[in-house]
């Protein structure tokens, strides 16, 4: 411990006397007495697991190991011995990480991040890092489990916490464990459904199914529910559930097949919880295909209420899908439009309105045909293959339509706030429209991304980076979203960041137009002025924007002090603005005039834009590569013309209890009631509607006070009574003839997977393990 400064990687142990404090303050003796043997043991074991004492601090220590697994096993035997005879409830967190020795102390990362997992744990547990855990991977003797990612005071990003869970050791249930959780265990990804159809052209069919389910888990508000982009990377890749889990970050994940055949449909289902990989749930649906609608709000209904029962409390409507048209032929050229819009290039978006066509011809007031429509418009306007404004001018008759017919689709609000923003250069209308996209549907990734942008040009960064990590969280593996992180990195001035994001966009799609357009400013901004020049040589022609190379290569010039060159791409730039689609060159010449430090001329564009109504005037007023008109006392004032309202927050819907006190106290005691002289729990069809509908309440109330007032959900309430009716019947001499999974049968439980997780967290045990206890226990 003496002597100069030196790191290690060790394996770091903490652990404290759970209700010390109160316990000193109530007996004194006793206290002390418990603080002696947890002492003794500790020092005892330490010897043996060759570890190094470092501290004691009251009723805590810190200790370090050089093997992560002699740390553990000197855990599991601490509390294995202090749980016997006279126990001492101690709580151990451990981590494998960086820690500093100095001459009177150590500290550093590891010992920090040790210490908040500690805090999390229970009395009788050990909780992990997910370092020290890779250390324990496939080790005979040391079982371990996830108990989902958190967020640790002063650490960085959410972390995965394990628990080590042999035999006598305490596994907290989720409600036990100190510590913020990341949000992600109401989340769901729903893969695509497989075409099962002997035609493969049917496709389209199975894709649209698993869309729609998408889109109706998406309503609910506290599921999340990773878009269509993240979850269609793994169609036909044989990868495993774990692995997309992970990719994803969800909690549970659906898949399924669609087979249809004539007039008949074949829907199956299976929903798993990605933590434990087992199947939770699964279902199989055979419809009329004229019931079409009907079973997709069943499906979505019955999925809602299983992650329900499973992960925990949130409200869901009374039906999630509507009946969007009552044509079946035109919901299948609907079907088919998505399927080939979704490609998004410019001769499959062609395909994708033929089909949108023939929809609207069979069913004018298709809303969600006019709203597909619109997006096919806007995104051939945007990237211009098709001219601007003919673009636009559709895109907003079809919106307007769809609007008409349905005020309440986020997609159609989403349309707006593009409209309002690229069209009417109207930036607190396009902020107002996407806030209402989202209110409708938080899980609009598209909306979460765009009003992120919306943010960062008007300089809320603290909102901005909110929204893009929703976005991020949602829609993961988009490369859009990649492109608007990217984009905020640009934004905050870090360019190399942002470049190193731009650069994995286009090498996955090189004809990727924004992404080209920011990594040549990004260039710009680090002095790489002749890679710049030379950029558009390799870029595919087919999506140069020619007032973007001009402007870029003007740029370049113009930070190189190359005056001639300067003088020649002025004036091409110039004359690039007369033409019908010059609005790119003429806000290339607004960024000359800030760079080449013409303050009067860069304002007196600005003015101008604002009475044309220029969009680009939104995008460029903030860009950093005109920093040096920001020291200009006319910056500020019209920054806050071109941004107003930035600073206006979304409303947050609050927590609202389902019941009074007076309701929530008659409830549980009529439920509790129930349990104790019914015993519904035996059924294994014992879901949480027909538990309401026996309780006279609805399943929104029940959820509610099972996991507020009563700390669990519906699941975990459930299996306890069942663990509990298990370790009953298997005492049981007149049951000795039945085997483990029929007695766990006669308990309630309908799968011995179910069975086997709940016994172990709710005992420590496993089933053969609990019954091997008792029987040592009759024999003595």
């Amino acid at each position: 411990m003496k002597g100069k400064i030196t790191r290690q990687l060790a394996a770091v142990m903490f652990t404290d006397i759970v209700g010390y404090t109160a316990l000193m303050q109530k007996n004194e003796a006793v206290a002390m007495r418990i603080r002696s043997r947890h002492r003794e043991v500790f020092e005892s074991l330490h010897k043996i697991y060759n570890g190094e004492i470092i501290q004691y601090y009251g009723d805590g220590t810190l200790s370090v190991f050089k093997s992560a697994i002699e740390a553990a096993n000197c855990a599991i035997q601490i509390q294995n011995l202090l749980l016997g005879n006279d126990p001492v409830p101690v709580r151990i967190g451990l981590h494998m990480g960086d820690i500093v020795y100095s001459e009177t102390e150590v500290y550093g990362d590891g010992v920090n991040f040790a210490s908040r997992i500690e805090s999390m744990s229970v009395a009788g547990g050990i909780l992990l890092s997910d370092k020290l855990n890779d250390e324990l991977k496939n080790h005979p003797t040391i079982a371990t489990t996830s108990l989902g990612h958190f967020e640790l005071k002063n650490i960085e990003k959410p972390v995965e916490v394990f628990a080590i869970c042999n035999e006598g050791i305490k596994v907290p249930l989720l409600q036990e464990i100190g510590g913020k959780q990341k949000n992600n265990y109401k989340t769901i990804a729903v893969l695509p459904f497989t075409n099962m159809s002997t035609n493969a052209e049917n496709e389209y069919f199975s894709d649209g199914i698993t869309e729609e389910i998408i889109n109706a888990l998406a309503k609910i508000k506290r599921l999340k529910v990773t878009s269509r982009t993240s979850s269609f990377f793994f169609k036909n890749k044989n990868v495993p559930i774990k692995q997309i889990a992970k990719e994803l970050d969800v909690s549970a994940i659906l898949e399924g097949s669609v087979r249809l055949a004539g007039d008949t449909v074949r829907i199956t289902a299976q929903l798993i919880q990605t933590k434990e990989d087992f199947h939770f749930w699964s279902e199989t649906w055979d419809r009329k295909l004229e019931n079409i609608f009907e079973v997709q709000d069943e499906i979505s209904l019955l999925i809602a209420d299983k992650l329900r029962e499973h992960f925990g409390h949130f409200e869901i409507n009374e039906h999630l899908v509507t009946k969007p048209t009552d044509s079946i032929s035109a919901y299948e050229y609907c079907l088919k439009a998505k399927f080939h819009k979704n490609k998004w290039n410019p001769k499959d978006v062609e395909t994708a309105i033929s089909f949108y066509d023939k929809a609207l011809k069979i069913d004018p007031k298709y809303s969600e045909a006019l709203v597909g429509k619109a997006d096919c418009y806007s995104f051939l306007g945007t990237t211009g293959f098709m001219p601007f404004e003919e673009a636009w001018g559709r895109t907003i008759q079809y919106t307007n339509q769809a609007i008409e017919l349905n005020d309440e689709s986020s997609g159609v609000y989403y349309q707006l706030s593009n409209q309002a923003f690229f069209i009417e250069c109207d930036y607190a209308k396009s902020l107002t429209q996407m806030k209402k996209a989202i209110e409708i549907n938080p899980n609009n990734a598209d909306a979460q991304q765009f009003i992120s942008f919306l943010y960062i040009i008007a300089g809320n960064r603290a909102k901005a980076k909110n929204h893009l990590d929703i976005a991020l969280s949602i829609n993961p593996l988009s490369d859009e979203t990649h492109f608007f992180r990217a984009y905020f990195h640009y934004m905050i001035e870090d360019y190399q960041k942002a470049l190193t994001m731009l650069n994995r966009c286009i090498t996955n799609n090189s004809k990727n137009i924004p992404a080209h357009s920011v990594k040549i400013l990004c260039l710009l901004k680090l002095g790489k002025f002749d890679e710049v020049i030379t950029y558009f040589d390799n870029v595919p022609e087919d999506v140069i924007i020619e007032g973007e190379k001009t402007g870029a290569i003007a740029l370049a010039y113009a930070m190189k002090k190359d005056k001639a060159k300067i003088i020649q791409y002025q004036r091409q730039l110039e004359e690039q603005t007369k033409a019908p689609n010059g609005f790119t060159a003429d806000s290339y010449l607004f960024l000359m005039h800030a760079v080449l430090g013409e303050v009067d001329k860069a304002f007196q564009w600005v003015e101008k834009a604002l009475q044309n109504k220029a969009s680009l005037l939104l995008l460029r007023y903030t860009d950093p590569m005109v920093f040096d008109l920001k020291k200009d006392l006319r910056y500020t004032k019209y920054q806050k013309i071109i941004y107003p309202n930035s600073n206006e927050a979304l409303p947050i819907g609050s927590k609202k209890a389902l019941l009074d006190e007076e309701a929530t106290a008659t409830y549980k005691n009529r439920l509790l009631a129930l349990f104790d002289k019914e015993k519904p729990y035996l059924d294994s069809d014992l879901s949480l509607r027909s538990l309401a509908n026996h309780l006279e309440m609805h399943p929104n109330q029940l959820s509610w006070l099972l996991n507020e007032s009563i700390g669990k959900n519906f699941n975990e309430f459930v299996n306890h009574y069942r663990v509990e009716a298990f370790k009953e019947i298997a005492n049981d001499p007149n049951n000795s003839h039945l085997s483990l999974i029929g007695l766990a049968y006669d308990s309630g439980f309908n799968s011995k997977t179910v069975f086997n997780t709940y016994f172990k967290k709710e005992t420590g045990l496993t089933p053969k393990q609990f019954l091997k206890n008792q029987d040592k226990s009759d024999l003595q």
